[in-house]
């Protein structure tokens, strides 16, 4: 299959990777296109970890050109830049083409799905409940790569499409994606938000001081305790929305084989069995600057739709705030969109299907 990669970060760079040794042709599409610089020069992309060698995807340089006979688009860069990325692809999709978001953030599936309505295509658009891969970009041509999941949950729009987006997914990255049937339990089952909330927040003068830190053995057992107490507000969120999502607890469990445990307990597994993944050495990272006004932000509008409380969440969009000075709520540019639409519970639920 032709893929084309919307984005030139960890993740793309990642996921070029792991298409192109799974026999399919990748195109990078860097909106700045500072990134690809070398790529389009000739340079190989090089790969570390757990796909490693030396690939050679092609460069597009517009997002016309990106899209232009492409099987599947994967949209892989940070939730700041999705609605601006969405807005360019709009008017180049065709029919037959599908698009997968790895991974979802702030509805903005929904966003999207309207886009292509409005244009009267068959377009599916899958959501991913998380990145298929961990992986941390080296340089603008190198990727280390630190896991494949072995498990992805993931929903596709319309809703009648959904054995459609399966077969993609799996096409593109094996058999290991769980289909959902509503893409609302995607959007909750993303736990990134709560999970870099809780470690940001207690390693916020380590970021800031630029220390190495490994996460796991940063996540102690009082930030485990937060972690499950964050946790346990978007869960009660989905239960008010009718939807079932996994734990962090299984989450983890699933994700790196482990029993399912008091996150600290978890954390300390992790410690001892791997390599440390270090924690962000610098405040101006997705942890929050993505994750707060992408991952909390949305939460608290859901909270508010369906009537459930959202102490915890509401306190980090406060305290991050805070700490950097400016509303990065206000930096969302996917809810307003969508609440332009007057978005009630019962509309929230209808565009989901």
């Amino acid at each position: 299959m032709k893929i084309a990669i919307m984005g030139a970060g960890a993740i793309a760079y990642a996921s070029a990777a792991l298409l192109i040794q799974n026999g399919h042709e990748a195109r990078l599409w860097s909106p700045s296109g500072r990134r690809t610089a070398a790529l389009a020069q000739g340079q190989p992309l090089r790969s570390e970890g757990v796909v490693a060698g030396e690939f050679k995807p092609t460069i597009a340089m517009d997002c016309a050109a990106a899209l232009a006979g492409a099987d599947a688009i994967l949209i892989a860069l940070p939730a700041n830049g999705h609605k601006a990325v969405m807005d360019a692809m709009a008017p180049h999709f065709v029919s037959g083409q599908t698009v997968v978001i790895s991974s979802h953030a702030s509805l903005g599936a929904i966003y999207l799905a309207r886009l292509i309505a409005d244009r009267g295509l068959d377009v599916p658009v899958v959501a991913l409940s998380t990145t298929v891969l961990r992986a941390r970009q080296t340089s603008d041509t190198s990727v280390k790569i630190a896991t494949l999941r072995g498990k992805v949950d993931m929903s596709t729009l319309p809703t009648e499409a959904a054995e459609r987006g399966l077969d993609v997914c799996k096409a593109l990255f094996g058999d290991r994606f769980r289909a959902i049937s509503n893409v609302l339990a995607v959007a909750l089952s993303n736990v990134n938000p709560q999970s870099h909330m809780a470690l940001a927040l207690c390693n916020f003068t380590r970021m800031e001081k630029a220390e190495a830190w490994g996460q796991s053995e940063h996540m102690t057992m009082a930030v485990g305790r937060l972690l499950e107490a964050i946790d346990a507000e978007r869960l009660a969120i989905a239960g008010a929305f009718g939807v079932e999502v996994r734990t962090m607890r299984e989450h983890y469990s699933l994700t790196y084989g482990l029993p399912d445990a008091a996150l600290g307990e978890t954390a300390k597994l992790l410690a001892a069995s791997q390599e440390p993944t270090l924690g962000p050495a610098t405040i101006d990272t997705r942890y929050t600057l993505e994750d707060v006004p992408f991952g909390l932000s949305p939460l608290v509008t859901l909270g508010r739709l369906c009537g459930v409380a959202t102490p915890l969440h509401e306190a980090g969009l406060q305290i991050f705030s805070a700490l950097y000075g400016r509303d990065l709520a206000a930096e969302n540019d996917i809810l307003p969109a969508l609440m332009a639409r007057q978005l009630t519970r019962e509309t929230l639920i209808a565009m989901t299907r």
